[in-house]
């Protein structure tokens, strides 16, 4: 009989310690992708929609900058234009868990612009991205062409 009280005392002072344990604290906070994934994320899909001369201007060092990198490409027609853009918005989901702040463009499908904040693409059909030349006009930008 003594033992079946000792076995339930044991239990029970098992139960107090394991109440009494410190309680984890889960952090709600959602981690941040580092700036550079979400540009390869960004160059990859415009790869896969056979986007032109796809360039990566990195912007940190320029004081006036609103951003931190644009990543500019063109397409050869407004239905080439859309399907980048949408290729870049659903990639991004898909592998970052990352919606847009903002994006815009896409009825006119002449100029797609996507704002993750720290990284902005800019999709543009061939002559506008030549009338607009983002490149020249953020010239103090370290530029990287891609592939």
């Amino acid at each position: 009989m003594r033992q079946i009280e000792n076995s339930s005392m044991a239990k029970k002072e098992i139960k107090i310690k394991k109440a009494a344990a410190p309680v984890k604290k889960v952090s709600r906070v959602k981690k941040v992708k580092p700036q550079e994934d979400i540009v390869d994320v960004i160059i990859k899909a415009m790869e896969d929609k056979k986007a032109h001369n796809i360039v990566c201007m990195d912007l940190r060092n320029v004081e006036s900058a609103v951003t931190d990198f644009f990543i500019i490409c063109h397409g050869t027609s407004t239905t080439q234009v859309e399907a980048i853009g949408n290729s870049v918005e659903d990639e991004v989901q898909k592998v970052l868990g990352e919606r847009p702040f903002h994006a815009e463009g896409y009825r006119n499908g002449e100029w797609v612009l996507i704002d993750y904040f720290n990284v902005v693409a800019h999709i543009f059909i061939d002559e506008k991205r030549d009338f607009y030349r983002l490149e020249k006009l953020w010239a103090d930008a370290e530029i990287r062409k891609v592939g």
